[in-house]
């Protein structure tokens, strides 16, 4: 049974401080199983109409995969929680405090629940932040070897670079199978990798970072990657429109395959030289091609089809 009602969760490292709105009430709970199941016991029978938590990095990991399609849970920026707090008057930061700020955040918002995730994807969202951490190491190994003059030394930073390149292929390997097993989530790599530039990697990448890909509308899907212009004006003044914000690691996923499509998908070809011939920086033109491309490929799966040249589709599956 759904009630009205918006419930605040602050999580930190050992505690999550919840607060329900309706009647004011606050509790604090340990953040482990035992917590969890004690929360769950506090919201009751009665289905609030959302439970809102930031995003804490390890911290509501544990927390998320507990309570993810079984109440409506809703994960929102830190950073836009904070500004609401201080558009409210709100200075004191406690964790009780934060849980009843982000309870009247859900609710002044009427934000929505975020779509359930399934196990499979937070097992693919692990891995993926696996081999993001052996890509960091292996680029640092890769500085310092450039600047390292011993031979011994140099050896050994190279043995260590060969090593973390292999991890970085057996793990790419198990999320592709991983990636195979979702017939849903197969099909859409299939049409992700249909378009040029888009490879293994970012087809990944885009599957693992944006689960929602082929539910957004068109605008929503540059908003959440942080690639929509937003546009800068005050009376007479106007400045340049800047993107900011959204989803940094799928961002940055999309570059090299804007490069790609740049010079081999026709019609980002012919959008990409239109604007450095309106005299466009190239910055802006592939920030453009990134646009175009997260677009196009949640267009894509949404409908169920492949790309082809020249604006058009084909489609090679009629059910699953």
């Amino acid at each position: 049974m759904m009630t009205d009602d918006s419930i605040g969760i602050d999580i930190s490292k050992d505690f999550l401080d919840a607060h329900r709105l309706n009647d004011g009430t606050a509790k604090r709970f340990p953040n482990e199983p035992a917590g969890f199941h004690a929360l769950a016991t506090w919201l009751g029978e009665g289905i609030p109409t959302r439970v809102v938590f930031e995003a804490t990095g390890a911290y509501h990991t544990s927390f998320e995969r507990a309570f993810s399609g079984k109440f409506p849970l809703v994960k929102v920026n830190p950073l836009q929680a904070r500004r609401f707090a201080q558009a409210c008057g709100t200075r004191v930061k406690t964790d009780a405090v934060d849980a009843r700020m982000l309870a009247n955040f859900g609710k002044a918002l009427d934000l929505e629940p975020d779509q359930p995730l399934d196990d499979k994807q937070y097992e693919l969202k692990e891995l993926f932040s696996s081999r993001g951490g052996l890509i960091k190491d292996r680029t640092r190994l890769i500085n310092r070897l450039k600047t390292q003059t011993l031979a011994l030394v140099k050896r050994q930073t190279r043995a260590r670079i060969d090593q973390i390149t292999r991890q970085l292929k057996v793990l790419q390997k198990d999320i592709n199978a991983r990636v195979k097993d979702c017939p849903n989530r197969a099909r859409a790599n299939t049409i992700l990798r249909s378009i040029p530039g888009i490879g293994e990697v970012a087809a990944a990448t885009i599957l693992i970072e944006m689960p929602e890909i082929g539910t957004l509308h068109k605008k929503g899907a540059a908003s959440l990657t942080g690639l929509a212009p937003m546009t800068r004006q005050s009376g007479k003044w106007s400045g340049k429109a800047t993107i900011q914000g959204g989803r940094k690691q799928l961002r940055d996923a999309l570059y090299m395959p804007a490069l790609v499509a740049a010079k081999h998908n026709p019609d980002m070809r012919k959008k990409y030289r239109r604007m450095i011939d309106q005299g466009k920086p190239q910055k802006v033109a592939l920030t453009a091609i990134m646009r175009k491309l997260i677009e196009l490929s949640n267009a894509l799966v949404k409908a169920d089809r492949e790309w082809a040249p020249n604006g058009g589709v084909r489609q090679k599956r009629t059910s699953l």
